[in-house]
């Protein structure tokens, strides 16, 4: 069963890691997607690999500029033109750092804001719009377990994703009379290019620390989009799900 069949998909840093790995899954239950990366060259070569894999999926690539209010409203009408509007928004787009506090640089701080928290309400905007002018939709928007928890250093990261929480709890209040669902996943420890960097020992005490003895797979995540972008999940909204492995940190 296509969970997601004629449904139209836009995915923020679609071109890597969890992204792509939620594109991937959207193209397999159906859904036409368009996938956002920050340029042109990544999102050409996701749409390359995606394609490859499942010959003759309906996948479109375009490279905006998430902070930038106008490209995102001009990128959002572009894919509702080509394909007949926007039902599912995942804002799954951000960067993450561990700066100590003493050795923020300047402008660093706000660099993570702009696109961790600026662009997900940039684009949950120029979206909702859409959504509402064909009767509903669905936004959901990437957090993460330091959310929930902190972390020791690089407090901007953890900043950004309690912002992300905020918004979606309110969206969802807000929006829920245009019958848009707004809700959020919140990955915990995953084995993604910026986990696979990390010296293996360290990457061995991580998952043994985690209940479930191992590190998620970004599919593992991707299916908890899958999840709540479905009619599965018709009645939750405001929910900042945790796909964590029951890990504590």
């Amino acid at each position: 069963m296509e969970l997601l069949k004629d449904k139209t998909a836009v995915i923020t840093g679609g071109t890597r890691g969890i992204g792509l790995a939620v594109a991937r899954v959207f193209l397999q239950n159906g859904a036409k997607t368009a996938i956002l990366g920050s340029r042109k060259e990544t999102a050409e070569q996701a749409l390359e690999q995606l394609r490859r894999e499942m010959p003759g999926c309906q996948a479109q690539g375009y490279w905006p500029d998430l902070t930038c209010r106008e490209q995102v409203r001009q990128t959002m009408e572009q894919v509702a033109e080509r394909w007949g509007g926007v039902d599912i928004l995942v804002n799954n787009a951000g960067i993450s750092q561990r700066t100590p506090l003493y050795e923020y640089q300047p402008g660093e701080f706000e660099k993570i804001m702009a696109l961790n928290v600026n662009a997900v309400f940039l684009c949950a905007q120029a979206a909702a719009e859409i959504m509402r002018r064909q009767g509903g939709g669905v936004i959901l928007n990437a957090s993460s377990m330091v959310s929930l928890y902190g972390q020791p250093a690089g407090v901007g990261y953890p900043a950004s994703k309690f912002a992300v929480n905020g918004l979606t709890r309110s969206l969802a209040r807000e929006l829920g009379r245009d019958n848009i669902r707004v809700n959020a996943v919140a990955p915990g420890v995953i084995a993604t290019d910026m986990v696979a960097a990390l010296p293996q020992d360290m990457t061995e005490r991580l998952a043994a620390s985690i209940p479930l003895k191992r590190m998620g797979q970004p599919e593992d995540i991707a299916n908890a989009f899958l999840f709540l972008a479905s009619d599965l999940a018709s009645y939750i909204s405001g929910a900042v799900l945790s796909v964590d492995g029951a890990a504590m940190v």
